[in-house]
């Protein structure tokens, strides 16, 4: 019978290449873990996986068992990881996953009253995905997925908690600032300033520069919004950047706001979460925050 162990040991094979390091991470012995495997072939008649040098290669059934492993081994895990909530008087654990990188600010303003509301439930965050935000949240790594684009995937629902405009952010000086709206053409002179995402994922490109045939003189892609407005403030270029950050920020660093077009780039921050899991109350509790909590 297929069970547990089997999609443990291939999915640690297939992450480290050999038998010995699969057997030291799973704390077992090299011909324990041989003979599962073997017993296993023998029960199925096939293959798991074949020598290549001094290496492993796994058949195409044992990549099916690898898939099948990265979809229903972190939804044990997670199980087990609530259980030992309950065990030890926690009312549960909410991880929530981020693809929005201005969105660290409004975080903190829904995570500082949750906690408080919700003294028993352990909150983790992570901006880090082996598969992609929606994949992490489809299966079980994330219980709440924070984004500015949703992507429908079965399963999995969104829910908007707040609108805003992306615009761009330039010194107060600039010539801009005495315009309504930036046109594309205004920006083949410019350095702009993004998040580090591709090109392809930025609305700036994706809805205002590229329709109009236009690239900026240079791009730089910058880690954080501080950094991003410093250089703003300081005349080195100009940057895409949500409408509440430039506010927050415009006094203090001497930045102003400028529509990108004219009908400007409307946005909204989500809230992914898999079907049925907004029943949960804990969860229930985070959204009802978050709708309340302002950026």
């Amino acid at each position: 019978m297929l069970d547990r162990q089997h999609l443990s040991i291939l999915r640690e094979v297939d992450r480290l290449g050999s038998l010995t390091a699969a057997a030291e991470r799973l704390n077992v012995s090299q011909s324990a873990l041989s003979h599962t495997i073997r017993k296993l072939e023998e029960r199925y008649g096939v293959a798991m996986w074949e020598k290549d040098g001094r290496n492993l290669r796994l058949t195409e059934a044992g990549r099916y068992i690898v898939r099948l492993a990265q979809r229903v081994l972190p939804q044990i895990e997670r199980a087990e990881a609530v259980l030992s909530d309950y065990r030890h008087g926690q009312r549960g654990s909410l991880k929530i996953g981020m693809e929005c990188h201005p969105c660290h600010q409004w975080l903190m303003g829904v995570t500082k009253p949750y906690l408080v509301d919700w003294p028993d439930v352990d909150l983790e965050l992570t901006t880090s995905f082996a598969f992609g935000g929606v994949a992490a949240l489809a299966g079980y790594e994330i219980d709440v997925l924070i984004t500015p684009d949703p992507i429908e995937t079965p399963g999995v629902h969104y829910l908007p908690v707040f609108a805003y405009e992306l615009v761009l952010a330039v010194p107060v000086d600039h010539p801009l600032t005495l315009k309504r709206y930036a046109e594309p053409a205004d920006l083949l002179d410019e350095t702009l300033f993004t998040y580090p995402v591709p090109p392809e994922r930025l609305d700036v490109f994706t809805h205002f520069l590229v329709p109009a045939n236009c690239r900026p003189r240079h791009h730089r892609n910058v880690e954080t919004t501080e950094m991003m407005l410093q250089l703003v403030a300081a005349g080195r270029g100009v940057s895409a950047i949500p409408n509440w950050l430039v506010h927050r920020e415009a006094a203090k660093l001497g930045v102003r706001p400028v529509s990108i077009g004219q009908s400007g780039i409307q946005k909204s921050i989500y809230l992914g979460l898999r079907d049925g899991d907004d029943s949960l109350d804990f969860i229930a509790g985070f959204l009802a925050t978050a709708r309340q909590t302002s950026a």
